[in-house]
């Protein structure tokens, strides 16, 4: 694979569609139809306080969350992008109740990927002006070619994903992604909206110094997430190590992948099944993380290894750098 700097993101998916083992063109459509959502969302996120895009739009999603104004035209934004390129047979949203599916005005409906998308993670840190980001995933369907999608063409474990990739909106707006060979991010020049790699050949360390939970919910997490947190924070070999937690997803993870860390959201007394879910959010960042030497777990087995039963399931979530991971496995399953 090519990773020389100063190449934008367009030359970068041409010069590397051979590495990519169903390279036909479709999926770098696909991207560039993502990249494109992600510039005219950006544009958005940046006008935010300027326009009446703050605040609650008045809905609760599936996910019972109130949605936030920025959740509902992120959503939109992606859908209706993905929809006009004619290159996708099924959509599914973190926004929306159940998948959509798309036909092709070609009457033979050849559209062989399905994207699973977390449009605005972190939403609700919009109105104090912290980062929040944009998560994707994309996997091949399994039902016949030419028919409308099914519920089964989104219920692929991680394992099956073909690309996924988030877009940080941050101090500058990034888009890292892999198709299963490295993980490599660009940069938004706004200036000319182009999208050029910064971040070549992405890599978590081994192991890191930040550790990032909500600490507010301590007292509801398992007795083996409790000691590993006791552990982050206990004197010698190198600890304790530093706490930080941002409360986007993408933030945190983009953040311990480039410094080296750990991120958590375990399940609780609260939350049995955890928080975060296995579709939008875990699968994605857990196909990236494996592709950048990192792990991803729910905290007794791989992320990508888990059989989807549900669209909206959620499930804990240990992902970073690969001895952080493990060492929290071993903590858990001490107490089991």
């Amino acid at each position: 694979m090519q990773t020389k700097k100063n190449k934008t993101l367009g030359e970068f998916i041409i010069e590397n569609q051979g590495s990519f083992q169903y390279s036909s063109g479709e999926l770098s459509k696909l991207i560039n139809a993502i990249r494109l959502a992600a510039k005219v969302v950006n544009h958005e996120v940046n006008k935010a306080g300027l326009v009446d895009i703050l605040g609650t739009a008045g809905d609760v999603n599936i996910q019972g969350e109130n949605q936030q104004k920025l959740d509902v035209l992120a959503n939109d934004k992606f859908i209706q992008t993905l929809k006009n390129r004619e290159i996708v047979c099924g959509i599914a949203s973190e926004e929306e109740d159940d998948f959509i599916k798309i036909n092709s005005h070609d009457e033979r409906h050849q559209n062989k990927y399905v994207v699973l998308i977390d449009p605005l993670d972190g939403s609700s840190n919009i109105d104090v002006n912290v980062s929040v980001g944009t998560i994707f995933s994309i996997y091949r369907r399994v039902t016949p070619v030419g028919t409308p999608v099914t519920l089964e063409d989104f219920l692929q474990p991680g394992n099956n994903q073909v690309a996924a990739g988030y877009i940080v909106y941050g101090t500058s707006t990034m888009l890292v992604y892999t198709t299963g060979d490295g993980v490599n991010g660009f940069t938004l020049n706004p200036a000319i909206g182009t999208f050029y790699l910064s971040h070549p050949n992405m890599q978590f360390p081994e192991t890191g110094k930040i550790y990032s939970v909500n600490e507010g919910n301590y007292v509801h997490f398992s007795q083996g997430v409790k000691d590993y947190i006791k552990y982050c924070q206990e004197e010698g070999k190198g600890r304790p190590y530093t706490s930080r937690y941002i409360g986007s997803l993408v933030s945190d993870f983009h953040r311990n992948m480039i410094k080296g860390g750990i991120y958590m959201y375990p399940k609780s007394s609260k939350a049995s099944d955890g928080k975060l879910r296995l579709l939008y959010e875990c699968n994605p960042m857990a196909f990236i993380a494996e592709q950048a030497n990192g792990k991803a777990s729910n905290g007794t087995k791989p992320i990508l290894e888990i059989i989807p039963t549900e669209l909206h399931q959620r499930v804990p979530f240990f992902c970073g750098s690969k001895k952080m991971v493990e060492k929290v496995e071993t903590f858990i399953n001490e107490k089991k």
